[in-house]
């Protein structure tokens, strides 16, 4: 791993800038390239910003446990004991844990903007009795915005902060992340990143704020080391091991094995790891924790629809040069026309639609919904080009080319043996055609 090995790749998926950081043996290593901006162009250090989009899961979900080393939260007991003026669309109940590992049942999320106010993570609560309910509570993961979101709803309820504070004063502060904020008014201060979609600079830079949650800090490669650092260390109070006990169970997915509490969980070359990926408006994050070797990778990158592959084969080379481990993709099964029947179709859920064709091989399509695009009030992500897939044993898929290549998921069948929903990057889809 260096910065001829970076610098390539990045001409391979068209990056206009990235950052990696590499933690092993005791020693940090970082590799940067290109710009923060096509149109204003300074170059990328390992002190630039970048948006890190739901790689914040992993702190909302550390400041929960700091709270509840501290005596203030359990883990087990109704989120509604800590925001009692939640409403969804039925009276279910579920735990503070299954909000942490994707198994309350809650859809994606929504997509109304409620403000830069201190009230915005309020007024996105109330907008959650307008929310898709997919699921018993427990049933299975089904990867939520709104359920993170709510989780920083719990920390400003219990610390009696707004969110951004909170999390300063519980994890940002303590641990010296001085280059880690919500605030744009801060990150504008200092060199930071912007994203780009296919050449074009990205806008806006950030949605909104009730999203910081579950996706809005911006960091730099740096930060992000330090904060992956934490994690291989002692946990200052907080019980980090408890982080990575398997809560829920994934089936054919590329985010891992398994859910501990905000982190995905998941086997390389035999030897166990953690981690998580995020997205934003052009801008891309991996991290990846292998706890038992001591040993860290951190990127980001500022172009999409490539940023999420470009990621992925700077992780895998780190892991191959620095850790020996070797992280590959399942291969596909020869291809059959009438297994491939079964799966044509059209499904959607409350944010997007996809549809899978048959053209003597799979491909599979997904768009961000028509009719939310129309009445967006700002410009939202390009959609994707169709994806090239292979089917795998137990229902189970695997995207063979493009933006998400090596992306797993799984159908879900009826009573009857009938195709009736797919998830992909754990999120459910259900047929409709």
């Amino acid at each position: 791993m260096d910065n001829d090995f970076l610098a390539r790749t990045a001409a391979r998926f068209a990056i206009p800038g990235a950052a990696v950081g590499v933690f092993h043996n005791g020693q940090e290593h970082y590799f940067t390239h290109g710009v923060t901006s096509v149109e204003n162009p300074l170059p990328v250090t390992e002190d630039t910003l970048f948006l890190l989009g739901s790689v914040t899961k992993t702190y909302t979900a550390t400041a929960i446990m700091r709270l509840v080393a501290q005596g203030q939260i359990e883990l087990d007991a109704p989120v509604r004991r800590y925001v009692p003026e939640l409403r969804l669309a039925d009276d279910r109940s579920f735990t503070v844990r299954q909000l942490l590992n994707h198994t309350s049942g809650l859809d994606w999320g929504t997509l109304v903007d409620t403000g830069e106010g201190d009230d915005a993570l309020r007024r996105h609560v109330d907008e959650l009795a307008t929310l898709k309910l997919i699921g018993d509570v427990g049933e299975r993961p089904s990867y939520s915005q709104s359920g993170f979101n709510l989780a920083g709803r719990i920390i400003e309820n219990v610390a009696g902060q707004t969110y951004e504070q909170a999390m300063a004063s519980l994890l940002l502060e303590p641990l010296g992340l001085g280059d880690t904020h919500f605030d744009r008014d801060a990150v504008m201060t200092r060199r930071f990143a912007v994203g780009h979609e296919k050449g074009e600079v990205a806008r806006p830079w950030r949605h909104w704020r009730a999203n910081n949650p579950g996706g809005g800090i911006a960091a730099s490669v740096a930060d992000l080391l330090a904060w992956a650092r934490f994690h291989l260390g002692d946990g200052d109070g907080i019980d980090l091991a408890a982080m990575r006990v398997p809560t829920a169970v994934l089936r054919g997915s590329n985010l891992g094995d398994a859910i501990g509490v905000g982190w995905f969980l998941r086997e390389i070359d035999g030897v166990q790891a953690i981690g998580h990926g995020g997205s934003s408006n052009g801008q891309f994050a991996e991290l990846l924790i292998v706890p038992s070797l001591g040993f860290a990778v951190v990127a980001v990158a500022n172009q999409g629809p490539d940023g999420i592959p470009f990621n992925q084969a700077v992780v895998r080379q780190a892991l191959e040069d620095h850790a020996g481990l070797l992280d590959r993709d399942p291969e596909p099964l020869p291809y059959d026309a009438e297994a491939a029947s079964e799966v044509v179709g059209g499904y959607d859920n409350d944010a997007m639609v996809m549809s899978i064709e048959d053209t003597n091989g799979l491909v599979l399509e997904v768009l961000i919904r028509p009719e939310i695009r129309a009445s967006a009030e700002m410009e939202l992500p390009a959609d994707h080009a169709p994806f090239p897939m292979g089917l795998l044993p137990r229902d189970e898929y695997v995207i063979t080319a493009g933006a998400f290549s090596g992306q797993r998921g799984f159908f879900t069948r009826d009573a009857d043996g009938v195709i009736v929903g797919v998830d992909l990057a754990g999120r459910m889809f259900g047929r409709v055609r």
